[in-house]
């Protein structure tokens, strides 16, 4: 009994041992295929040992060859998305069969990159608004990478490497901003970016949307907010420029502590006259957000 066992043990180690130390043998040249959808695509198979049968099992392109050392797969023009072709072999020696899975990724660029806002008409400075950006029938997303620009520099982006489909999809990413007036006039874009690696194309797909110009609201803004003082002689001309930016745009109103009242200003930003004494003119700009003022004063000269 004792001797049995000692036996069947050392039969169990030799045979582990055996397999342990033989490869497949298979090699696929090249290992890794990236192909855009409808493209031709060629892999061989090459067995580095005698074999009886060589092919590759696959949904379209199958094939196999007695006794050569080698089989290629080929496809004139590849549509199928689930497509997974193997490569097997049937051998005279031990292990007397095995196969080789192809690494293939089929990719198709978007046919849209959009961008879009959350909000008709304009914004308005301090609130908040969601931008969305869509994607439409890429493949494979998990390669996809969504870069968001403002103006020419990126301020955020948004993989998907989490998800996992390899038929075309439609994914969407959104970026929250709160603009400012330094928001007003500036464009935002997003940008969908293939990135399939080494064996991937080069340079690397990227498909870009159209620019979203934003317009902002804003209270009004002097270009020089401090109050201006000046000195005048009599019949001297005098100009006190409260112009302002805004949107919408600001209108004025003027007032004086001056002895004389003031000519006809209405909505004008620039007061100009030979005629001003001595006192403090404050200029008023306004809009729908709100309104700034803004003083000059003016003293005779000594």
């Amino acid at each position: 009994m004792e001797r049995n066992t000692l036996g069947c043990f050392f039969v169990v180690c030799i045979f582990y041992t055996a397999l342990a130390g033989d490869s497949c043998s298979l090699e696929l040249r090249p290992s890794r295929v990236v192909v855009a959808f409808g493209e031709t695509v060629t892999v061989s198979c090459v067995a580095s040992r005698p074999v009886r049968v060589l092919g590759w099992e696959s949904a379209v392109g199958a094939t196999h060859t007695l006794n050569d050392q080698a089989v290629q797969w080929k496809v004139d023009s590849l549509i199928d998305w689930i497509e997974e072709p193997i490569c097997y072999g049937v051998f005279f020696t031990a292990p007397r069969q095995c196969e080789e899975k192809l690494n293939l990724v089929l990719y198709k660029s978007p046919d849209t990159v959009s961008i879009s806002l959350n909000h008709t008409g304009t914004m308005v400075e301090g609130k908040e608004y969601q931008l969305v950006c869509e994607v439409q029938n890429i493949a494979p997303v998990q390669y996809l990478t969504l870069r968001w620009y403002r103006g020419e520099r990126e301020v955020y982006n948004h993989s998907f490497s989490d998800l996992t489909p390899t038929t075309p999809v439609q994914v969407s990413s959104s970026l929250l901003i709160t603009p400012s007036v330094a928001d007003h006039g500036v464009q935002y874009k997003c940008m969908a970016e293939l990135d399939l690696g080494i064996d991937g194309p080069q340079p690397t797909p990227r498909v870009t949307s159209q620019p979203l110009d934003i317009a902002v609201q804003y209270a009004p803004l002097f270009s020089s907010a401090a109050d201006e003082s000046l000195e005048l002689s009599k019949g001297e001309e005098a100009t006190l420029n409260c112009t302002a930016t805004g949107n919408p745009p600001p209108t004025y109103t003027w007032s004086t502590t001056a002895l004389l009242p003031l000519e006809k200003t209405e909505d004008l930003p620039v007061l100009t006259s030979t005629s001003l004494r001595p006192g403090t003119y404050t200029c008023t700009a306004s809009n729908i957000l709100g309104k700034r003022s803004k003083q000059f004063v003016i003293k005779p000269r000594a």
